[in-house]
């Protein structure tokens, strides 16, 4: 029992801890929370590898999770990947993300994509001492098409299944709902001097969908709606060398909590939380998220997240990569460089990401994720021979 709860809300408000250890001066503590935290993990060790940043990057398997508009601008015909993180292994060593995503290009024009998530927090001595196995996976297919050679759309529908129970009494049960993306993206070749370089901006509504519920619709929760916006630009070096450089903002559409004003009296304060928090619809929360913020639009801009990451390609087979990720300490404090590598030949690529925290007592520092790809076109091309 003890274990369950430090495993639950290391994951589910993990950023507190980071953000509990700043002695250096006071915090007012104020993070937007939600559910099913899983979802927003990234998946892949590419997109890792460079800061957490893949709205508008160059298209690859696992663009499923960043911007699955940019499936149309695949090179290669099909392709699969499976990606995994041992998660929070500084603090436990059963927590895994496994993620398996793939796409099939439809045409010239258009593909379809899909991905499933599973999130394992291990094994969970329960109270009546039962060994129970919560769990969070999701199930997402998106249909993607270019509307003209630089402009892509993509639309995407996503299943979530959540069992966080550490007993089975009537009154918990597992959790379930249903969430859509909305995504854009736009590729264009510009000269810079006498290169011919490729630009490319995305954005991402992610998990747009109904509220999500352990113990009946009165205790409700939102899920992880999410705004991503990116950019990126590629510039060749020469035959063999390119070089890219991509920024994401990321800001969650999720209503901040409000918080109890001086001489508001207990009961009072979670009737207002009931009416401007609990009560109101996914939808009617995502507006209010841009407004609602305490401090007002100071706060508000603190609620953005923002990546920036570098990629370097000799010869389209080998690549390095570092990044850095950043949110203010009063929404989690989550802070860390990253560096990440890969290898590609012709039938698959293996990628490597790790992350190297600069907040002290971050659970996540030291994180490693793995991504083995596999390109159809190749191991067609291979049993050609």
């Amino acid at each position: 029992m003890i274990r369950w709860m430090m495993v639950t809300l290391v994951t589910v408000h993990y950023s507190l801890f980071t953000a509990s250890a700043q002695d250096e001066k006071t915090v007012m503590f104020n993070p937007v929370e939600h559910a099913v935290i899983s979802q927003t993990i990234a998946p892949d060790a590419r997109g890792a590898g460079m800061g957490d940043v893949g709205a508008a990057t160059d298209p690859d398997v696992n663009s499923q999770y960043w911007n699955p508009a940019k499936y149309p601008f695949c090179i290669s015909r099909a392709g699969i990947a499976l990606n995994y993180t041992p998660w929070l292994r500084q603090l436990v060593n059963d927590i895994d993300l496994a993620y398996l995503a793939g796409y099939y290009r439809i045409g010239d024009y258009s593909a379809i994509s899909g991905s499933v998530r599973y999130f394992s927090l291990g094994e969970v001595i329960a109270s009546d001492g039962m060994t129970v196995k919560p769990y969070e996976m999701s199930i997402d297919a998106a249909y993607s098409m270019m509307l003209s050679e630089k402009l892509s759309l993509a639309a995407g529908i996503r299943w979530i299944y959540s069992d966080l129970r550490y007993d089975y009494s009537e009154d918990s049960k597992p959790a379930s709902a249903f969430a859509a993306d909305l995504a854009m993206y736009y590729n264009n070749y510009l000269m810079l001097g006498s290169r011919e370089c490729q630009l490319g901006i995305g954005l991402n509504l992610s998990n747009i969908g109904s509220k999500i519920s352990y113990y009946g619709d009165d205790e409700s929760q939102f899920l992880p709606a999410n705004m991503r916006l990116g950019v990126s630009l590629m510039v060749p070096v020469d035959e063999y060398n390119r070089f890219s450089i991509s920024a994401d903002a990321n800001k969650l559409l999720v209503p901040t909590v409000p918080r109890q004003e001086e001489g508001e009296s207990n009961s009072d304060y979670q009737d207002r939380v009931r009416r401007e928090y609990s009560d109101i619809s996914a939808i009617s929360g995502m507006l209010k998220s841009f407004s609602d913020a305490p401090g007002g639009f100071s706060e508000e801009m603190r609620e953005i997240q923002w990546s920036i990451g570098a990629e370097y390609v000799y010869h389209d087979q080998f690549s390095l990569r570092a990044g850095y990720h950043h949110q203010d300490e009063s929404k989690g404090n989550l802070k860390y460089f990253t560096v990440g590598g890969g290898f590609k030949m012709n039938v698959f690529s293996l990628d490597v990401g790790y992350v190297i925290s600069t907040a002290r007592s971050n659970p996540l520092d030291q994180t490693l994720r793995f991504s083995l790809t596999f390109d159809m076109d190749g191991i067609k091309d291979l049993f050609k021979r």
